[in-house]
């Protein structure tokens, strides 16, 4: 056995890894810089609506972040809300899901 990978392989991990790297490298450069973008390697559908999920009544020092559908296993999973730790002087952004061409990708909440 050797450590070469074959022509084929290498062609085929090129072929699969590009267009995720220039749609990652895009996303990113495009943003904001503390802002993380995530993509979604094969959802054909887009995620579906939020659900209702009433905040919880505030909480000193914690701002909440809203429950999100994210990608699992094959299928689109919910993720329920949480609290999290303020930063002083910050405003939480929650994550959101984005469509750049047929796919979609989830853009990470953070402090602004």
């Amino acid at each position: 056995m050797t450590n070469r990978s074959s022509p084929m392989r290498a062609a085929l991990s090129a072929a699969v890894l590009a267009p995720v790297l220039a749609v990652s490298f895009g996303a990113l450069h495009s943003g904001p810089v503390h802002a993380q973008t995530v993509i979604v390697a094969a959802p054909v559908a887009a995620p579906p609506p939020p659900r209702v999920e009433p905040p919880p009544p505030p909480r000193a020092g914690y701002a909440w972040d809203p429950g999100h559908w994210r990608w699992g296993p094959g299928r689109y999973v919910w993720a329920p809300g949480h609290w999290r730790p303020v930063r002083v002087g910050h405003r939480w952004v929650p994550g959101h899901w984005a469509q750049r061409g047929p796919n979609y990708f989830w853009v990470e909440g953070h402090w602004a």
